[in-house]
């Protein structure tokens, strides 16, 4: 069995969703692994993945709006140095994802054709995100 670790920075854009799907795929190539599986993982607590629908990105908004509403912004939260949207991440970053697994097979990603792989950002301003990609096989 191979392994192949891969660390990767995403800047994102405040709240928003970046499709990250490409960059998984080429860290897949680059390790030459044909069958196997890829975790990706985020080393954030206020931003976390998500597989989710690629063709129509009102899928996406409609994902954003609402979890704004299950999880709003407000005075409700005891923890709030840093800013109003930062514990409201942190809920989020739970009832989400903070990784995913995905198969590999032929040394592509064996998602469906309508999955791609997203990197949900919960703050409200952008940031520099961190991933570690881990893949295993022959």
């Amino acid at each position: 069995m191979n392994q192949y670790q891969h660390f990767l920075k995403i800047k994102t854009q405040g709240k928003s969703l970046a499709k990250i799907t490409r960059y998984i795929q080429e860290a897949v190539e680059t390790s030459q692994i044909q069958t196997g599986i890829c975790t990706v993982f985020i080393r954030h607590t206020s931003a976390s993945l998500i597989i989710q629908e690629n063709a129509d990105p009102d899928v996406l908004e409609d994902l954003e709006n609402f979890l704004s509403k299950l999880v709003p912004e407000g005075d409700y939260y005891i923890h709030s140095a840093e800013g109003p949207d930062d514990m409201p991440a942190h809920i989020r970053s739970v009832l989400t994802n903070t990784s995913e697994q995905i198969p590999i097979s032929q040394g592509r990603l064996v998602l469906g054709t309508w999955q791609g792989l997203y990197l949900w950002e919960h703050r409200r301003r952008g940031s520099y995100r961190e991933l570690v990609i881990h893949i295993m096989g022959n």
